[in-house]
């Protein structure tokens, strides 16, 4: 699974030494003199004040390379920010550093490792037979202040001249995964901070170049953009042309890669000369059998079960007919945008899994429990359970989820139900950088709304802000786009970024136009669904989403409030709780079918945000929610736009296209227009 790693001492990587042991004593002393900052009323911690930086370029490095040194920044940082690791450079490789502003110095990972050799007590090794032994490594390195290392990594730092000590070798320790957490609950839980969770998946995926993709020859395409399920039909498809040798393979893929809609696939049935071979249902475990790559493709068994893809994701169906069949049929139960093809060439693997860094170092510094358990198998949600039964209302999950959208939904949903906020994080590096740097916060001055007339008003808002990997990476690309500021967005980010990344929330807003508004969410201070949280817990939540709304300047909400992956409206008991306890200026909820206003309990305005990820998409949607528009009064449509594929100059675009009946506002302008048309006097929620 992992490269092994040769020449290690030539190659500027991975040298430590010690000899220095900690005991446990010396653990407990960083935690006595309090450089990490958390009182009760905090959300999230702090750091001490970064001063100077490390500065290591890991962009090349492996894996294991990546997570042996997270556990070292985390160990270190720990005490004082002073390492910074180069892993992603999506918005630049030192786009962030460079705007913190302070002193760094480049160093090679040699170098940074004999710099701090003596503040590590040794190794733990985690076992490549069992991939979430990373995690328990992960937080034993925490615990023991010890770094985590592949067995190969360990081998060489075991000898001169690192002469590194083994801590602790998980090697055959564990069966499986399960029984990897089992015994980290048992055993390491009561040692660890209860005042966050980490979920953290313990390898990632990572391309490789593809080699022979070209020999797959297209059987069906759909020519036209299908977002509806319209095209849903079983699809008979011959691939009897590609028999002759050991297998066949099957693969589907986005028509339209720059919408988010692909193929949709639910049931597979493959005959062989009119014998079946073949027949499952994706997400289900006889899937797994022909399921050669899934390649980022996702699937859930829950709403009768399908698989998709869209943009650059695919997945390939491997078939292995008896010798000598003369006739191979596939029917394929599928709809909206696909493109299918075949060959009898067998495929390069287009994926190999490693562990990486990413958060690692927070979890470390604060001493928390990473684990990654699935809420849709039973077995992992009872653990899960456990664990989140086990700490207070309102205690942060930081990181994700596995099976992307199921998992996000039924997770989100389970840990709602159980008082704990979501915080999306599981790509944020340096986060215990980040925690100690400063930021002025400025709050946003309101813009007056334009007289309130018979028009169309339209605002955009773009979502994903509750994710703070999201508000470093990607985020930053869009806001550097030369037309922001061109016509009114709101950008949701998370409030607790005051916490977490202060210097980050203050570049977005010190650099915000008068067309940028910072609104938060979902659904406030973290990712929840009110319905299923608690009564009698909501208050803990809604009274922090109030205190960080208020500190960083935010009065507007964007909410999402799902059960068993449905899309539902606030009840009048959640509409209340939201007035009582956090008073916002309006709340857009997410997603809806129709262009929706409504005042809640009398006093809130809701908007429901239509959903759009492409520019004619969007045009689409905002004709269809305007078609019955009379003319004598005012019309109110808000629109989600998809921020991983659209952009501030396509929303420009969109915006340009209206006609003279439209006028784009901001989201504060959008709710006052909305009060006034309802005779609702401003001063409610001031």
């Amino acid at each position: 699974m992992f490269r092994k790693l040769l020449l290690l001492s030539m190659t500027l990587l991975l040298v430590l030494t010690s000899t220095t042991t900690y005991a446990d004593s010396a653990i407990l002393e960083f935690v006595k003199n309090k450089s990490i900052k958390w009182p009760d009323s905090q959300a999230l911690p702090t750091f001490e004040k970064v001063k100077h930086l490390d500065v290591v370029n890991l962009l090349s490095s492996t894996g294991d390379e990546k997570l042996l040194f997270a556990t070292l920044q985390g160990i270190v940082n720990r005490e004082k920010p002073r390492i910074y690791l180069i892993e992603n450079e999506e918005e630049g490789k030192y786009t962030w550093l460079n705007d913190l502003k302070v002193p760094y110095t480049m160093k090679s990972p040699r170098n940074l490792l004999l710099k701090y050799k003596d503040e590590v007590s040794g190794i733990i090794i985690y076992d490549p037979e069992v991939e979430d032994t990373v995690n328990v490594a992960t937080t034993m390195a925490g615990l023991k202040n010890a770094v985590v290392a592949s067995p190969e990594l360990a081998e060489e730092l075991k000898e001169a001249p690192y002469n590194l000590t083994v801590v602790e070798d998980l090697r055959g320790r564990f069966k499986d995964s399960m029984d990897a957490y089992e015994w980290q609950f048992e055993n390491l839980w009561s040692e660890t901070t209860h005042r966050m969770l980490v979920g953290l998946n313990p390898t990632r995926s990572v391309d490789l170049p593809d080699d022979n993709w070209d020999d797959f020859q297209t059987i069906i395409q759909e020519e036209e953009r299908i977002t509806d399920n319209s095209n849903r039909d079983v699809y008979d498809l011959d691939l009897s042309e590609f028999l002759g040798k050991e297998a066949v393979y099957l693969r589907f893929q986005d028509s339209f890669s720059d919408d988010g809609w692909g193929p949709a696939v639910h049931q597979v049935t493959v005959k062989a000369d009119g014998q079946i071979i073949a027949q499952f249902t994706p997400g289900t475990s006889e899937e797994e059998a022909f399921l050669y790559d899934r390649n980022q493709s996702n699937a859930d068994e829950r709403f009768g079960g399908h698989r998709w893809a869209d943009a650059g994701a695919y997945f390939v169906y491997k078939f292995n007919p008896p010798e000598g069949t003369q006739e191979l049929l596939v029917s394929v139960d599928m709809w909206n945008e696909f493109k299918v093809s075949a060959s009898d060439v067998q495929p390069a693997s287009s994926e190999i899994t490693e562990p990486y860094g990413y958060l690692r170092d927070y979890a470390v510094a604060n001493r928390a429990m990473v684990f990654w358990l699935d809420s849709n198998v039973p077995e992992e949600k009872e653990l899960f359970e456990r664990i989140l039964s086990d700490v207070e209302p309102n205690t942060p999950y930081l990181g994700w989820f596995s099976n992307d959208v199921a998992g996000e939904f039924s997770s989100t949903e389970l840990l709602s139900r159980h008082s704990v906020p979501v915080i999306p994080a599981d790509w944020f590096n340096n986060m215990t950088v980040f925690s100690g740097t400063k930021g002025k916060v400025k709050k946003q001055k309101p813009v007056p709304a334009p007289e309130l007339d018979n028009k169309i008003y339209v605002t955009f808002t773009l979502g994903e802000g509750d994710n703070l990997q999201y508000t470093q990476h990607k985020l930053r690309l869009l806001w550097d786009d030369e037309e922001r500021g061109s016509v009114p967005i709101n950008w949701s980010i998370n409030p607790l970024l005051y916490d977490a990344a202060p210097s980050i929330l203050s570049y977005y807003q010190q650099t915000a136009t008068k067309n940028d508004l910072l609104i938060a969410g979902p659904s406030g201070a973290g990712y929840i669904y009110p319905t299923p949280w608690p009564d009698d817990t909501f208050s803990i939540y809604a009274k922090q989403t109030n205190k960080y709304m208020d500190l960083t300047g935010m009065d507007i909400i964007y909410a999402l409030n799902r059960v068993d992956g449905q899309n539902l409206p606030l009840s009048e008991s959640e509409a209340q709780d939201y007035i009582d306890y956090i008073d916002p200026n309006g709340i857009f909820l997410g997603w809806g079918n129709s262009s929706e206003t409504s005042i809640l309990n009398g006093k809130l305005p809701q908007s429901t945000l239509l959903s759009a990820s492409t520019v004619g998409q969007a045009k689409k949607v905002i004709a269809e929610a305007s078609a019955e528009w009379d003319g004598m009064s005012p019309m109110f449509i808000s629109m989600g736009m998809l921020s991983w594929s659209i952009t501030p100059s396509e929303i420009e675009e969109v915006a340009k296209s209206l006609g003279s009946d439209y006028k784009v506002v901001r989201g504060d302008q959008y709710f006052e227009l909305i009060r006034e048309d309802n005779g609702i006097d401003q001063g409610d929620n001031q």
